[in-house]
């Protein structure tokens, strides 16, 4: 039998959350990640705290030795599974080139991490694990959840693009007709996993043949 200790993860996945709306986006993110067997290195802003409390049921422990033992247990993480860091935790892997690498996601993303990112001012761990991503050419998603975009935003976005950066905004798309919360939160979550090249099955692709909706095949009746 193997023991806990020895489970061998998946590839890490990094994922931040920062201090804008969409924190559903994020946890929901690292529950499928973990579910798919990844290792995940996780970062809370302190203003994710703040809306995490707001908009969910959660409070999650700023800690990280804390913080590691909540997202365990609400996403049923093995042990070892889940690392989390501080904000100034600068020994981190995900703090240097030479770390094991790691794609990293930012979800959701407030305009002022998208704006640090931009012109790499590697303020917080955060910011800096980001600068990291692009100088080693490694996956960087970035999830904005903002609206209306002003021009600072859309300029940032676009230096980032040009980087190779994905810019992927919290925007939920409605052709899979989502009867709750929960299906919007997965679009965009699959959206992420799609381009982490993580298979799931969160949602049917464009074109493929969902089990649940019969109502093309009626009206070709």
């Amino acid at each position: 039998m193997t023991n806990q200790s020895e489970v061998e993860f998946k590839k890490p996945i990094t994922v931040a959350l920062t201090g804008a709306s969409g924190a559903q986006y994020g946890l929901r993110l690292i529950d499928v990640l973990v579910a798919a067997g990844h290792e995940v290195w996780v970062m809370i802003s302190k203003a994710a705290h703040m809306v995490i409390a707001t908009e969910t049921d959660s409070e999650l422990p700023a800690q990280p030795k804390r913080l590691v033992q909540a997202l365990s247990k609400r996403s049923g993480a093995q042990p070892g599974q889940i690392r989390c860091f501080g904000r100034e935790d600068w020994m981190a892997p995900v703090a240097s080139g030479s770390g094991a690498p790691s794609a990293m996601v930012v979800c959701p993303c407030s305009t002022g991490t998208l704006s640090a990112v931009a012109t790499g001012a590697s303020n917080n761990l955060i910011e800096r694990a980001a600068d990291v991503a692009i100088k080693e050419r490694r996956t960087l998603v970035l999830v904005p959840r903002e609206s209306p975009f002003s021009p600072i935003h859309l300029e940032h976005m676009l230096t980032l693009s040009r980087l190779g950066v994905v810019i992927l905004p919290a925007a939920p798309g409605f052709y899979h007709r989502p009867q709750h919360i929960d299906d919007l939160i997965d679009f965009i979550v699959a959206r992420i996993l799609n381009q982490l090249g993580i298979e799931h099955s969160l949602m049917p692709r464009w074109g493929e043949v969902d089990s649940t909706d019969s109502s093309s095949s009626a009206k070709d009746d």
